[in-house]
């Protein structure tokens, strides 16, 4: 079979304007809880996709850590190459896709750090090979294997009772400014509806062409 011949035909659900709840954070919280459920490999895996100054962009998966109506927050280095695109242009771009339900949500908006205090009380609460782990990766820097596992041992040495947060490493904040729903529908007839915040910090519902 060629790859263009591979598709599915999504049938499983429909997203109508009378059934989508009128808040995005309380629909997102109601798909988001039912991936969890029905199974699927870390539901809270995205796609973040950000832009360099040269109009480049780069996608990676991350995962979702936090959300709330102020917005949705994941960790990393912050002078990765995604650090470093968002301190040129802090508009982002997340993708979940649940494939299992046959949806995606894409959010866009402006990624903005969280607290010194929220980033050290979530560092801490992860596992000790990821504190350590921090610490040894020069993240999206050359690197060879030898040198990072060498880099690994030090710092589990140096750090053996408590691993403070690197200062280089923390938490983004996507204040989103759009948040669209994709339900599958066969004929590819999906159902999109899209959150679009207006000025006064409302969101207005709009439905697009699949």
């Amino acid at each position: 079979m060629s790859i263009a011949d591979l598709r599915q035909n999504y049938d499983k659900d429909i997203l109508l304007e009378t059934s989508i709840d009128p808040n995005p954070f309380v629909q997102f919280q109601r798909w988001f809880d039912q991936a969890a459920k029905e199974g699927g490999l870390e539901p809270n895996a995205m796609t973040v996709s950000t832009v360099n100054t040269q109009g480049k962009p780069s996608s990676r998966i991350c995962l979702l850590k936090d959300f709330d109506e102020n917005g949705f927050v994941f960790f990393t280095n912050y002078e990765s190459a995604k650090g470093q695109n968002i301190a040129q242009n802090p508009y982002v771009s997340l993708l979940f896709f649940w494939m299992v339900q046959q949806r995606q949500v894409h959010i866009i908006g402006r990624a903005e750090k969280i607290s010194e205090s929220e980033s050290t009380a979530y560092f801490k609460s992860r596992p000790l090979g990821s504190q350590i782990g921090a610490w040894a990766s020069k993240q999206s820097q050359e690197i060879s294997r030898e040198e990072l596992e060498t880099r690994y041992q030090q710092y589990e040495k140096q750090f053996a009772q408590d691993v403070p947060k690197p200062d280089n490493w923390g938490g983004y904040r996507v204040v989103p400014e759009s948040i669209e729903f994709w339900q599958g529908r066969p004929s590819r007839l999906h159902d999109r509806l899209k959150f679009i915040r207006q000025s006064n910090g409302e969101w207005h519902l709009v439905r697009l062409s699949p």
